[in-house]
Parts: structure tokens; sequence; C-alpha cells
């Protein structure tokens, strides 16, 4: 069924956050998000790749061969990383050094992969920048509002300046790897209590809808689908 560009658009924010309802980029995500500027700074860098990425596969979609698909893909995808980590290295110095192995392994981003072959590889290019958009902002989103908690709770400060009063009552384990975990759970709780059960649900994505999909064949659902039935291995 074809969607409208305002719906295109807006569903990766928060009915199909990448983040919180789609469970991916978990890795960045806890990484990344002690502090507000290292959140912001992989947010937007992620996106810029995304919506370059999608264009770029859109546009060869007719042109990539099948079998080659996902190698054409991860290709694609490293080179517009490489542009960012150079124009990151260059005019923010700093926050590229923050970023670290992080910044690189956008490659592997399944939020990125995941998206060239749902949606890019199956749509237009003005279709895909939207998606793009719209999945960075919904990923930039998720990283602003762990962030945001685990900063000024945790450090007692916003963005590096320090907030007198909760510098004093800091709960120091929202820094720690533990804290991420319970942050990235709750909000991933408050996202499935507003959508009201309306976001997609892992039992409802069929093998074109799993980021995986290219990679398994469909092989291992089918398994489990007829547990009877022998399946060859490619």
């Amino acid at each position: 069924m074809k969607q409208s560009k305002w719906g295109i658009l807006l569903r990766g924010i928060l009915k199909e956050n990448p983040v919180l309802v789609l469970v991916l980029g978990t890795c960045p995500t806890l990484a990344t998000t002690r502090f507000i500027v290292n959140a912001l700074g992989m947010g937007v860098a992620t996106m810029a790749v995304l919506i370059c990425s999608n264009v770029a596969i859109s546009l060869l979609r007719n042109v990539i061969p099948d079998k080659v698909r996902i190698p054409a893909y991860i290709v694609l995808i490293a080179g517009f990383v490489t542009i960012v980590q150079l124009l990151m290295q260059a005019f923010v110095q700093s926050l590229y050094e923050a970023l670290g192995v992080y910044l690189s392994l956008i490659v592997v981003n399944c939020i990125i992969l995941g998206r060239a072959e749902m949606f890019a590889s199956k749509n237009k290019p003005g279709d895909a920048a939207l998606d793009g958009v719209g999945m960075g902002l919904g990923f930039i989103c998720a990283l602003l509002a762990m962030s945001l908690i685990r900063e000024v709770f945790g450090a007692g400060s916003f963005c590096g300046i320090e907030i007198p009063f909760l510098a004093n009552y800091k709960i120091g384990i929202l820094q720690q790897a533990p804290g991420g975990f319970f942050v990235f759970g709750s909000l991933i709780a408050i996202v499935a209590k507003c959508t009201k059960g309306k976001a997609p649900r892992r039992h409802s994505f069929s093998c074109e809808g799993c980021p995986s999909a290219a990679v398994c064949t469909g092989h291992t659902c089918t398994a489990q689908a007829t547990p009877d039935k022998e399946v060859k291995p490619s």
C-alpha cells in the first residue's frame, strides 16, 4: 500500500522508532549516550549516512545485481561513513575523538543496512530520502532522551556545564553500563505505553521486514515454521 510523504517521514520518530521500537542500533545507543554532545554527534552522523545511502541505493536499485546487493550496500555505506569521518576529524576534532571506534561502526549499523534492504531498494529516491530523515530523527530523539537522563542525573551536568544542585547528588550508576540498560529499558516501556500497542511487534515482521533476511535467506524461519521438513543449505 502506498504511503503518504508525511507518513513516511513521521513513522520513524515514534511508531517505528529504530531504537525504542525496532530495537536496532543498540550498541552505539548505549555507548555514546553518557553525554548529550556525544549522543547528538553520533545521531547527526548516522542520520547523514542514512539519508545519503538511502538515496544512493534507491538510485542504483535497478543496476545492482540482486546476488551482490548486500556487499554493494556495505561499500556505499562505508564510502559515506568515510566522508563523515573525514569531515568530523577536520572540523570537530574533539567530538571525533570522543566517538572513537563507534563512528567507524556506523558502517555495520543495523538501522542503515535494514532501511537499505527494507525501503530504499524498493522505493524512489525522494521517498528513500524522507525515510532516511524520519528514521534519522527517530534515532537522534532516542539518543538525546537517553543522554539527557544519563548526563543530568548521572553526571550532574548539561552539555558539559555543571548543574550546581545536581552535581552534589549524582547517581553515578547512570553513567555506567547497568544504568544505561536501565534507562534504555525504561524508555522502551514508555514508548510501548504511548503507542498503546499500535507499534509493530516482533511477530508481525515477515522475512522481508527482517534486516538479516538477506543473509539468512529465510532458511532459519522456514525451518522453524516447518520442523518436519528438511531445509537444504544454499
